[in-house]
């Protein structure tokens, strides 16, 4: 197996992605990556790299950059030399199983879909996000692979989500909810409410809306938006975390009976802490293109990249690209809303 990282895509690029690297290939000996970028900005990460780890890391060498600024679509037709094109041209043509890159997801977005191709039946490719709540892991789609949906996009967004849940977290029939103002049928707009319709019509396991404080309730299995308003939930959620961080440090550091409290809360405060840590999350795939190609948050570092390689691995071994493939086949035939 190989999969390439884009080296150059982040804010911390290349240092991150390149300790990521090397992480990686400790953590996995039957793992092989390709650090796409400046060879001559990545080669000083590798030096320390034990023998038998840096001979399973390559270098393909791309002397270009899509950067956040880069307009998608015409970076990725004009940009040919970058490592995101490089690293997905990488993956058309064979030469590696799949791509992970902290880059401009709208770039990565563009790049899935001009070289890569979608998977039939797939109008619009979805970038989900499965998160640990209350009493269940719930897959949040879309996070901002479209921001502009059409009720087919949602409508294929559930179905994807659905059979991705059921291959990788063993949910045998995995309820769906679509994001609303409300749970009432008569709220949504007419993108929503005919999406509704659809799901209502179909075999896919639709439980009705969900409002935004149901989300980590673990009300559903799949919970389905367009990408604008996921990207914003999913960069709230994150910030509203950090917040909390923050106003705990404060009252430890500014009173005494905290510090005496934290003795005593410190185990369970950790354990809280760890199921919602994002790095261990960070790993987003791109659902609905003919290759496996995995976004991670901007500012990630190097153990956030490492949970995203370890992720795309685990897809790439049980088939995810082709598995969903044959089951949105399977699902085409029995459900006339794709055909």
């Amino acid at each position: 197996m190989l999969i390439a990282v884009d080296a150059m895509g982040g804010d911390f690029a290349p240092k991150e992605p390149c300790e990521a690297a090397i992480l990686a290939c400790k953590k996995n000996k039957n793992l092989n990556l390709a650090l796409v970028g400046d060879t001559e900005k990545i080669k000083p990460f590798l030096e320390k790299a034990d023998s038998n780890v840096r001979s399973r890391i390559d270098i393909v060498h791309a002397e270009e950059v899509i950067s956040f600024d880069d307009s998608p679509s015409i970076s990725i037709r004009k940009k040919k030399k970058s490592s995101l094109v490089v690293a997905f041209n990488m993956v058309r043509s064979g030469e590696a199983d799949g791509v992970v890159s902290s880059g401009s997801t709208g770039a990565i977005a563009a790049g899935a879909v001009l070289l890569l191709g979608r998977i039939p039946g797939i109008d619009r490719p979805g970038l989900g996000v499965a998160t640990p709540f209350e009493n269940r892991t719930t897959l949040i789609m879309d996070v901002g692979g479209t921001v502009h949906c059409k009720p087919i996009n949602l409508y294929q967004f559930a179905l994807m989500g659905s059979i991705y849940m059921k291959l990788f977290y063993n949910v045998e029939n995995p309820s769906v909810k679509l994001l609303c103002n409300g749970v009432e049928d008569i709220k949504g707009d007419e993108v929503i409410s005919a999406a509704r319709d659809m799901l209502l019509a179909s075999n896919i396991n639709y439980e009705g809306y969900a409002e935004g404080t149901d989300i980590p309730k673990g009300i559903a299995d799949v919970v389905i938006c367009d990408g604008f308003t996921g990207n914003a939930l999913l960069k709230f959620g994150e910030g509203l975390g950090e917040l909390i961080k923050r106003q705990f440090k404060e009252e430890f550091k500014h009173h005494t009976l905290p510090k005496i409290g934290l003795i005593f809360m410190w185990p369970a405060i950790r354990r809280i802490m760890a199921r919602f840590e994002w790095e261990k999350y960070g790993g987003l795939p791109f659902l609905g293109v003919n290759g496996s190609v995995v976004k991670v948050h901007g500012r990630s570092k190097a153990n956030a990249l490492f949970y995203a390689i370890n992720g795309t691995a685990n897809f790439i071994n049980n088939k995810g690209v082709g598995r969903i493939r044959e089951e949105l086949e399977r699902k085409n035939g029995q459900d006339g809303t794709l055909c």
